[in-house]
């Protein structure tokens, strides 16, 4: 009896919040006219349907739950004047915006969209262009940014921002997103318990994705292509980076992926291809780097130091100049059951294991560390031969720095 009471009541509670909230119309020739009226005169979980149409407002600060839509696509032109939407109360969602212009400063951090100390709020289907930052979250959670589009103008890292900033910020999910010539693609900073997958951030002035102490957070399905340095994870715990592409991130300081301070992460199903390196790592541990494609890089997995206990197992590596650089006569690190291109030993027994270890060190690559001018010996038969001569008696590399495992045949998955 008491349980069927608490029942009634809550859908009671349910159906009254849904009898006061309205639904009220901004166009040019309604009784409402412009967005900041619109919030105004809004109650409490109303919706706001904005008409196609040029609002050229700014500083519009949504302080209520609301849901505002707008209807093919109303243009909200900032005129560069500031900030043009500030999210500041709970349960809102923004939706199929075309927002323009915002402003630009150098003390402020003026953004498109930002949300400020809120929480299960809902943007997407929003469209960015001629901005500073475009969706910044401000110590909020339980969130979404979904299908957006962020097209920057960015040239210089020093008067651009970021397409979407994410900072002290929990438990949100950053999906199917398109962000394109801004400053770093995504950027997290302590922000913990988030997900960012499926989606496409490319040509970028510096990363495609920056992560900075934010742990226990998720990238799957991701494209990180044509970066300026590609993507950034440092100091952070317990990351997973699934199934993403990293793609044609070249330059003298770019590489695919940058691990600094990373520990107890896995890094699983990945293509690294075209990139000056692949994966850059320094004072990383505990990561396991499994079933990941090499393709063509300059380096595919440079190490600078300090880094121990990772394993790499059951990775191909594809045709890069390449395969491994490492700058330690000490080594703790496994690689077993990895596919090498270069590899030419033989598999008498037909398990599909090599009967010889590889070992994936040149010493070429190690000249190459201390004295970078050499790089334009890479094609002569002298590096040929001093190569073979660090397999046959290694010196400057760690002796056990083996693939015991080398697979025969290209790893399929």
């Amino acid at each position: 009896m008491q349980k069927s009471i608490i029942i009634s009541f809550f859908i009671t509670l349910l159906v009254s919040v849904n009898v006061f909230a309205n639904s009220i119309t901004i166009c040019e020739s309604c009784h409402i006219t412009t967005i900041k009226q619109g919030i105004e005169q809004a109650k409490d979980h109303d919706t706001l349907l904005i008409k196609k149409g040029t609002y050229k407002e700014y500083n519009l600060e949504i302080n209520k739950p609301l849901t505002i839509i707008g209807e093919d696509y109303p243009v909200i032109d900032g005129e560069e004047k500031g900030e043009i939407i500030t999210i500041t109360a709970n349960n809102v969602t923004v939706d199929g915006l075309f927002i323009i212009n915002v402003g630009t400063s150098y003390t402020e951090d003026y953004a498109a969209i930002r949300v400020r100390k809120s929480k299960d709020f809902v943007i997407q289907n929003v469209v960015l262009e001629k901005l500073f930052f475009g969706i910044y979250l401000e110590k909020s959670r339980d969130g979404k940014v979904f299908h957006n589009k962020i097209i920057g103008d960015a040239v210089e890292e020093y008067n651009s921002g970021n397409g979407i900033q994410l900072w002290y910020s929990h438990n949100i999910q950053v999906e199917h997103n398109f962000v394109q010539r801004v400053r770093d693609g995504i950027y997290l900073e302590f922000s913990d318990d988030c997900i960012i997958k499926n989606n496409v951030s490319s040509n970028n002035i510096r990363y495609g994705l920056h992560f900075m102490f934010s742990n226990d957070d998720l990238y799957q399905d991701n494209v990180f292509e044509k970066n300026g340095a590609g993507v950034a994870v440092m100091f952070s715990k317990k990351i997973k980076m699934f199934n993403n592409i990293f793609k044609e991130n070249w330059g003298s300081a770019s590489y695919g992926m940058l691990l600094k301070e990373i520990n107890d992460s896995e890094i699983k199903g990945n293509t690294f291809e075209e990139n000056t390196i692949g994966i850059n790592i320094e004072g990383s541990n505990r990561i396991t780097y499994q079933n990941n494609d090499f393709i063509n890089n300059g380096w595919a997995i440079k190490v600078r130091g300090a880094c121990y206990t990772n394993s790499f197992i059951g990775n191909n590596f594809l045709y890069n100049s390449f395969d491994l650089s490492y700058n330690s006569k000490i080594n703790d690190n496994i690689f077993d059951k990895n596919y090498w291109s270069n590899y030419t030993g033989y598999d008498l027994d037909k398990d599909g294991i090599g009967d010889v270890p590889y070992r994936p060190v040149k010493l070429f690559s190690y000249i190459v560390n201390r004295t970078p001018e050499t790089i334009i010996l890479l094609r002569s038969l002298f590096i040929d031969i001093i190569d073979f001569s660090e397999k046959v008696s290694p010196v400057f590399t760690p002796d056990n720095l083996l693939d015991n495992n080398p697979s025969i045949k290209k790893i399929e998955w």
